[in-house]
């Protein structure tokens, strides 16, 4: 009984001389992330892997895609979150050298949901669920890899053809690219 009243009093203390305790403050970022995690729903190809489970702020995500140009390939990409979640949209880049029209060979990823279309009313999952819709349908109309979208255009079998060459390690116009076929 004592104890609860020492602890009491020095909880009035603090709030009276405006201090807390900032060990026990949950920033707003982690609270959110902590439940878009939480309500992840995810197919059985899209994989999360966290190297430091207490860092929620920093993982990859492996992704399988089932339909599509990409069936067959494993690709990897980074997830950054920053600590102004869910005001800024979260940061992601493929780890590997990939032919997508939406996608350039540096890794950036051009989907609307992560510029200009972003909103705090989206969570992880739509984001997550929207790259995966990236390789079932890749976007020739926003590219990063103008190249790559131009031939899409063009010739949706030549894109065939240069998707699966290219995930084997082979080269398209003179670039080459990573083996994600595992």
């Amino acid at each position: 009984m004592l104890k609860i009243r020492q602890l009491q009093k020095q909880r009035q203390e603090q709030a009276a001389s405006g201090a807390s305790d900032a060990a026990t403050k949950v920033p707003a970022a982690q609270l959110r992330l902590q439940k878009d995690i939480t309500e992840l729903d995810l197919p059985p190809s899209i994989a999360t892997e966290f190297a430091d489970p207490s860092d929620l702020f920093h993982f990859k995500l492996h992704l399988k895609p089932q339909q599509g140009y990409y069936v067959g390939g494993t690709f990897d990409f980074s997830v950054e979150i920053s600590q102004n979640f869910p005001i800024e949209a979260p940061k992601i880049k493929c780890l590997n050298r990939i032919y997508h029209p939406n996608i350039d060979i540096d890794g950036n990823v051009c989907l609307n949901i992560l510029r200009n279309e972003w909103s705090p009313a989206l969570n992880l999952n739509s984001v997550i669920i929207g790259l995966n819709f990236l390789f079932s349908e890749p976007n020739p109309n926003d590219p990063l890899n103008k190249d790559a979208a131009n031939v899409l255009v063009r010739s949706q079998k030549r894109f065939a053809e240069n998707v699966l060459y290219s995930m084997r390690g082979g080269s398209v116009d003179k670039i080459y690219y990573d083996n994600v076929i595992h």
